[in-house]
């Protein structure tokens, strides 16, 4: 057998067991789902009519402003549930088991990190149907719009998923994974998500404006809603495949150098 049809293989069978794992013990990223589904019901439904009306409208244009970056959101929550599942695998001693075993050594990282892009699609779906169901449409959006909105996700997913494996394998425990990977929850708060940035105070700004979520959710945004992308789009994408490169490099080197 070729190393090419070993590796996939050998991180098929790690897919499953990752994916196997999370339907049987559902409640982490549901946990997880529950803060961008609170966040989505507390600002449409409590400071809707508020925010729409600083956006020049009201609490439907609010949604449709607050959904794009709430879906990005769910992605930095799902993958957190990723760094305590790698976590978990290193402390518990079963990655010392599989090294033992004649698998593709980088068939472990491989399945943790498809499993965890995969829950992030799912888990924003369902944050996605929430919104629909609230009220969110995208009547402006062709086709090829969806699709490139739909890629925008992956990569996205697939960046911080990355880092979220390397956050778990630096970490100790899950209780410590838990609290490294919570930047990636944080960090919306701090973008465009809930507020234009030229709302915001002018010394907070550029914090906001130059940091992975916000031109992700800008791009977003445009694809969606038809609003100008202008350079968000090949920043998003930078900061996707920058991230990306930095998190499989970080991760793979942190793996193949711990000897437990």
């Amino acid at each position: 057998m070729s190393t090419l049809s070993l590796a996939v293989r050998d991180s098929s069978t790690m897919l499953r067991r990752n994916l196997l794992h999370a339907r049987r013990y559902p409640s982490l990223t549901l946990n997880l789902l529950l803060t961008p589904i609170m966040l989505l019901l507390l600002f449409v439904y409590i400071f809707g009519d508020t925010l729409g009306a600083g956006l020049g409208g009201g609490r439907s244009e609010y949604i449709a402003y607050l959904v794009p970056g709430l879906l990005l959101m769910t992605i930095g929550s799902t993958v957190i549930g990723t760094a305590v599942s790698v976590s978990t695998d290193m402390s518990e001693g079963i990655i010392a088991r599989f090294r033992t075993m004649a698998i593709h050594r980088g068939s472990v990282l491989v399945g943790h990190v498809i499993g965890s892009v995969l829950q992030s699609v799912a888990s924003v779906v369902l944050v996605g149907a929430v919104g629909v169901a609230i009220g969110f449409r995208s009547t402006d959006a062709t086709v090829v719009d969806w699709l490139l909105a739909f890629g925008l996700l992956v990569l996205f997913a697939l960046a911080l998923t990355w880092i979220a494996v390397g956050m778990g394998l630096i970490s100790p425990n899950a209780e410590a994974a838990s609290n490294n990977a919570m930047p990636l929850i944080l960090l919306p708060l701090l973008s465009s998500a809930f507020v234009p940035v030229d709302k915001m105070p002018g010394w907070f700004q550029p914090i906001a404006e130059y940091q992975p979520f916000t031109p992700a959710i800008e791009t977003l945004r445009g694809l969606l809603l038809g609003t100008p992308i202008g350079h968000n789009g090949w920043l998003a994408v930078a900061w996707c495949v920058g991230l990306a490169i930095l998190g499989y490099f970080w991760a793979t080197a942190k793996f193949n150098n711990d000897p437990k």
